[in-house]
């Protein structure tokens, strides 16, 4: 199913058409889930069209705990869905190298991401139970899918012609063989599953910042574009700057801006004795953070945690990325035409041009 993302209601129809609901139909939660996203994105009650009600079970904390635990399966699933079929990603497995039974993570990238030369946009989340593709797991169920997601994000840079990788850097214990058993059995099961069955630590990326790096060395780094941008949002701006400190000048010759939402990232505690690192943070970073004040005004001084700051125009933290998506867009847009123009200006053909206009040689 191909879109050409002439708007948001597109994808918002398709997904709609695809259905939450064919994911639960079957399971033994089909009752007590008769959930659904509408044509607006937000998750309501087949019959009742109420939002999401955690407290299903009266005084059963652990019953409801576990419900809650089966709808954030289905929603990873079904948002993997969508990367594939709405936004036409493709699914990278990693270690690249990895045996029959060994366990493997994976990631998502557009068609060409890797060939082409225009410039390539690499989203990184926050640290949490949700996985690639998704801002938070509660921001989708309770606000839907246009904020809790990366949808808007990833069509808005292939919209720009750009291509798109999604990290996925709290997937790290997923074994490519359990996953598609434990995918068959019911949704019960699934949730009540122990870790130590189903879930295998991989080799060597056994954490965000791993999974980063392994990414990083194996694609980014070998890719044609030559104009890279990174969206870290929380947890994800920390491991960004770890990046940047363990692989310093390949990220710093490759990546030309960074936009960071309410980064946990601290530059001079993380580069510590490294000043080209955080200066190289102050001038190619910017940072969005959860604020009252409105839409990119500054925040405090306008340098905070050594990069400027400023508002996201909200003051829920789970809202801040898609509150800011135009902003941030807007930032990285003209950060890279600076980038491109000051290019042109100093290559040696701008610079004899230049000279021979100066001598009156036509």
């Amino acid at each position: 199913m191909m879109t050409d993302f002439t708007g948001e209601q597109t994808w918002l129809q398709i997904q709609h058409e695809l259905g939450l609901r064919k994911l639960i139909e079957g399971s033994e939660y089909q009752e007590e889930l008769k959930y659904d996203f509408n044509i607006k994105g937000e998750l309501r009650h087949l019959d009742t069209n109420e939002p999401f009600v955690f407290n299903h079970y009266k005084n059963a904390p652990e019953q409801n705990h576990k419900r809650y635990q089966v709808l954030g399966h289905l929603i990873t699933q079904y948002v993997y869905s969508l990367l594939e079929r709405v936004c036409m990603l493709q699914k990278v497995y990693i270690p690249t190298d990895a045996k029959e039974d060994e366990p493997r993570s994976f990631f998502f990238m557009s068609k060409n991401a890797l060939t082409s030369s225009s410039s390539l946009t690499v989203l990184l989340q926050d640290r949490g139970v949700f996985c690639a593709g998704q801002w938070g797991h509660r921001i989708i169920v309770n606000e839907g899918l246009l904020h809790g997601t990366q949808i808007p994000f990833i069509q808005t840079a292939l919209q720009s012609h750009q291509g798109v990788i999604v990290l996925n850097p709290n997937d790290t214990f997923i074994h490519l063989k359990a996953e598609k058993e434990r995918l068959s059995f019911p949704a019960r099961e699934a949730a009540t599953s122990t870790r130590s069955a189903w879930w295998m630590p991989e080799r060597g990326r056994g954490s965000p910042e791993e999974h980063t790096m392994y990414v990083w060395e194996h694609f980014i780094s070998k890719s044609a574009a030559e104009n890279v941008a990174f969206i870290a949002h929380g947890y994800g701006g920390l491991v960004f700057v770890d990046l940047l400190v363990q692989r310093t000048q390949e990220v710093m010759s490759k990546v030309y801006a960074a936009a960071l939402i309410d980064s946990a990232h601290n530059a001079q505690h993380q580069a510590r004795g490294q000043p080209e690192i955080q200066q190289w943070v102050q001038k190619h970073c910017r940072q969005w953070v959860a604020s009252s004040k409105p839409l990119d005004k500054a925040v405090g001084s306008l340098v905070r945690m050594n990069c400027p700051t400023v508002s996201a125009g909200t003051e829920k933290y789970g809202l801040a990325p898609s509150c800011c998506l135009q902003s941030i867009f807007k930032y990285l847009k003209s950060t890279l035409r600076a980038k491109t123009t000051t290019a042109f200006r100093n290559s040696p053909v701008a610079t004899r041009s230049s000279t021979s206009k100066k001598r009156g040689i036509k």
